[in-house]
């Protein structure tokens, strides 16, 4: 087929659809947003009727995909390297139930904390679970990793992750597709115990998993992803995993590096690939994007594995995104980043956008929070943590998803009072449900805001599971009808809206009041369409 220019992400969701998958599961999280909006709009993937609606949150879309695989079908589950730890239960478990139909782990990880709490590489969960990680060096190897991931599931009857990171996901390459591969039909296990994990079962299919470990390696050792290319100054040899591949090679003429270099994009680690390079070469400078995984295994605990550089001798920075010009520094080449930034030009800290429902009801919190004094209240994941910056100053906590109720109940379970959290509707319905059952329970002095702006607005306006649902969600919760206020963010209503405000953040019990009007860029989106 002819060449298409696709981002990583839309790469991986063509991939998919051609490798014949009957539903991808995710909640919207950058850098993995785009492969599921990819499929949904996709002509291919609507004439095949694959299912591609937005899950609640990314366990619910990992065990929604693990159903899928027991049915025999194909499934790509996608989400962000923070939305793998929602997703933790069942993905350590899968490993050990394995996977019927092809089961796919997509996880985005976000090196330099572009828009994510934290730098986590999501291959120490693979390892930890002990499942086989695709790291894609380029589109091109998104494209094929993706196509043949579901094979190899099927073949070892295990999920399998590909890790990617933000530039690769983000970034446009020429892809040449693949013949388009029809979905499976539905089919059962033949071994009918295979995902009841009882531990007398679990144990017999640990066992199985962990015999699968030395086939994965040895087909790490002569996967096509994987590459020893020779060179002839032995005095350096180069271990690059995944996008560091690419930076590494920008800085050589025809990509031809005089150092020996080895590529590594499929995992287990290829062990005699490795000791081949060990027993060559005189240092070791292990390039990999994230955390030294990699490198920490070539060390040993004893640090006895040769003379290994990378990130943690400082050969490489131990935090944030590789680049081009990083590699070259580490190789003794020159540093070509350029200029430092003059200190005239300004930096523009990201802002809520002109119109955001969000302001008003910020500017009628800090009104009615004045009296009770700073640090009270308690923000989560969304456009809305924004309201910690100035002109706001209105939060003083967001830790991962869901934890604004819950921070505010115990720190209210402490003697904090009054207690505020403020949450996005789809991050209510994502993970705040539980925890605001846990504040209905014991009737915890907490007064929950509840911005709803119809949608999932950081991540680009994706539907929102609250939609229409969130008194009726915490009416059903417990939480007193008359303690349940809906009000209008506009400024015309301040002085109204502070007044309600005031009087649940009175009341000595839960309380919960739901801003609500669209949001203005959905508005816009709208008119446009």
């Amino acid at each position: 087929m002819a060449k298409q220019l696709l981002l990583g992400d839309e790469a991986i969701a063509q991939a998919a659809l051609d490798a014949g998958i009957s539903g991808v599961y995710a909640y919207p999280g950058t850098p993995s947003t785009e492969i599921t909006e990819y499929i949904q709009r996709s002509k291919q993937a609507e004439e095949s009727n694959v299912h591609r609606y937005w899950s609640a949150n990314e366990k619910t879309a990992m065990e929604a995909a693990i159903g899928m695989s027991y049915a025999g079908k194909r499934a790509l589950v996608c989400m962000k390297h923070v939305g793998l730890n929602v997703a933790a239960d069942p993905f350590m478990n899968s490993a050990i139930t394995g996977a019927n139909g092809g089961l796919v782990y997509l996880i985005a990880d976000d090196p330099s904390m572009h828009s994510s709490q934290d730098e986590q590489d999501s291959r120490y969960f693979a390892k930890f679970a002990f499942v086989p990680v695709f790291e894609p060096s380029n589109q091109q190897e998104a494209y094929d990793m993706t196509y043949e991931a579901f094979d190899f599931s099927e073949k070892y009857s295990i999920p399998v992750m590909i890790r990617i990171t933000t530039r690769l996901a983000h970034s446009r390459a020429g892809v040449e597709r693949k013949n388009i591969r029809q979905q499976n039909k539905v089919k059962l296990c033949e071994n009918k115990r295979q995902f009841i994990l009882l531990p007398a079962n679990a144990r017999v299919f640990y066992r199985e998993l962990l015999a699968k470990q030395p086939k994965l390696t040895a087909e790490a050792e002569i996967s096509k992803f994987n590459q020893y290319i020779d060179g002839k100054d032995k005095s350096l040899g180069i271990i690059a995993s995944g996008i560091a591949y690419n930076y590494l090679m920008e800085n050589f003429v025809g990509s031809k590096c005089h150092y020996p270099v080895l590529k590594i994009s499929q995992y287990p680690i290829p062990v005699n690939l490795v000791t081949k390079m060990i027993n060559e070469c005189a240092k070791i400078l292990v390039a990999e994007e994230g955390y030294p995984l990699i490198e920490e295994q070539l060390r040993g605990l004893l640090n006895n594995s040769g003379n290994i550089k990378g990130r943690l001798d400082g050969t490489l920075p131990r935090d944030g995104e590789l680049n081009p010009n990083v590699m070259a520094v580490a190789l003794g080449m020159e540093d070509s980043f350029g200029m430092p930034v003059p200190e005239i030009v300004a930096p523009r800290p990201p802002a809520l956008c002109k119109g955001c429902p969000h302001i008003d009801t910020y500017n009628a919190l800090n009104e009615a929070m004045m009296q009770h004094g700073p640090g009270k209240v308690f923000a989560d994941i969304g456009c809305y943590t924004l309201g910690a910056l100035p002109p706001y100053n209105a939060i003083y906590s967001t830790v991962d998803m869901g934890a604004s109720i819950t921070m505010a109940k115990g720190a209210s379970d402490a003697g904090l009072q009054p207690t505020v959290a403020v949450i996005g509707d789809s991050t209510f319905t994502h993970s705040g449900i539980t925890s605001l059952l846990d504040c209905v329970i014991e009737n915890t002095p907490v007064t929950v805001l509840i911005l709803d702006n119809f949608t999932t607005g950081m991540t680009g306006g994706q539907d929102s599971h609250a939609y229409g649902r969130i008194a009726q969600i915490c009416e059903g919760l417990g939480v007193a009808k008359e303690h349940i206020r809906v009000i209008k963010p506009l400024h015309n209503q301040h002085e109204i809206n502070v007044q309600i405000m005031k009087e649940e953040l009175a009341y000595n019990g839960i309380s919960v009041i739901i801003p609500t009007r669209e949001c203005i860029q959905t508005i816009g989106k709208k008119k446009r369409q």
